[in-house]
């Protein structure tokens, strides 16, 4: 794989006022120095038996395969599915976590607040582990894992690119750490090991602080903002989710398996039980812009159109 360089420059700042101001942040912080684990502890014995026959999916998801075009191979294709999709989400996880690790050490420098720079080490540590445990179960238990996929190597860009550190955050922290934690709890019923489910669920929790830290960081700046400063942020939201949803169209798989991209993109655009999956994977991020108050009239219509989240009256979506 090659090497991705982000040209970028930042202010460093340091803070002489050692006392404690945040409550919060000092309490996220302490939570983290007491949840560290380690990835030696993980059942690596554990057997991923790779590309076996799995059984049936739920009835919603077997009338998603019967419309796909997979169907005509026959019902292995489905199970080769849904190992390549394991695989492939697995190596996106690991991608993103060296960006979350690249970002939570620039926060570190960036932000003011002491107690902001203390949880942001914690993070950067989270999200070394991170790294360390989804390349270990990618090189020990899977034969061809994948790169980095477009979509997401832009998305990384665009955020490593800005120097404004509520930016940062907010694409990292909000739009791809959120994503990432409502996956990790959907792998237990998505993944097909339980070696997998193991790690998920670790990683999991350290990113429940994560998110918890970017909302935290981020609520009721907006409302101090212009309406200029704002709509920039607004935009930051929709071109992100527009790549998000154009990764999960899997593109990556579909070139795997040799399935004609413009048949595998359509399924994936339109079928039912596709949107429904980027609805699920979505959700967290859609509660989390609307805890930071960006779940604005235009957001929210926004992620209608791209069916990242369902239509409802009032603020809410998701």
């Amino acid at each position: 794989m090659s090497e991705l360089v982000v040209r970028s420059t930042q202010d460093a700042r340091l803070n002489w006022n050692y006392e404690s101001s945040d409550s919060r942040t000092e309490s996220l912080y302490q939570r983290a120095k007491q949840a560290q684990w380690s990835v030696d502890e993980i059942d690596w014995h554990l057997d991923v038996p790779f590309g076996a026959p799995l059984p049936d999916d739920s009835a919603f998801a077997m009338a998603g395969f019967a419309a796909s075009p997979l169907a005509a191979r026959g019902r292995p294709a489905w199970d080769e599915f849904r190992w390549e999709l394991q695989a492939w989400m697995v190596s996106q996880f690991l991608h993103g976590e060296q960006a979350a690790m690249v970002v939570a050490a620039r926060l570190v420098e960036i932000v003011s607040g002491l107690d902001s720079k203390l949880y942001a080490s914690t993070q950067a540590v989270d999200e070394a582990r991170h790294v360390e445990v989804f390349s270990r179960y990618l090189g020990e238990k899977i034969q061809q894992p994948y790169p980095i996929s477009e979509p997401l190597e832009l998305l990384l860009t665009d955020i490593l690119e800005d120097n404004r550190w509520d930016v940062i955050s907010l694409g990292m922290q909000i739009m791809v750490e959120a994503l990432a934690m409502a996956a990790f709890r959907l792998a237990h019923s998505t993944f097909h090991d339980p070696l997998i489910k193991q790690i998920t669920g670790l990683v999991a929790r350290d990113e429940a602080r994560h998110v918890s830290f970017g909302v935290l960081s981020l609520r009721g700046l907006y409302d101090q903002m212009t309406s200029r400063e704002r709509t920039e942020r607004e935009e930051l939201v929709l071109e992100s989710a527009a790549l998000i949803r154009r990764r999960f169209l899997l593109g990556d798989i579909w070139e795997r398996m040799e399935v004609p991209m413009a048949d595998g993109l359509d399924f994936a655009a339109r079928n039912e039980l596709m949107v429904a999956y980027r609805q699920a994977i979505f959700s967290r991020v859609g509660r989390a812009l609307d805890q930071i108050g960006l779940m604005t009239p235009r957001v929210r219509d926004g992620l209608v159109g791209l069916d990242l989240i369902q239509f409802v009256e009032g603020r809410r979506g998701g």
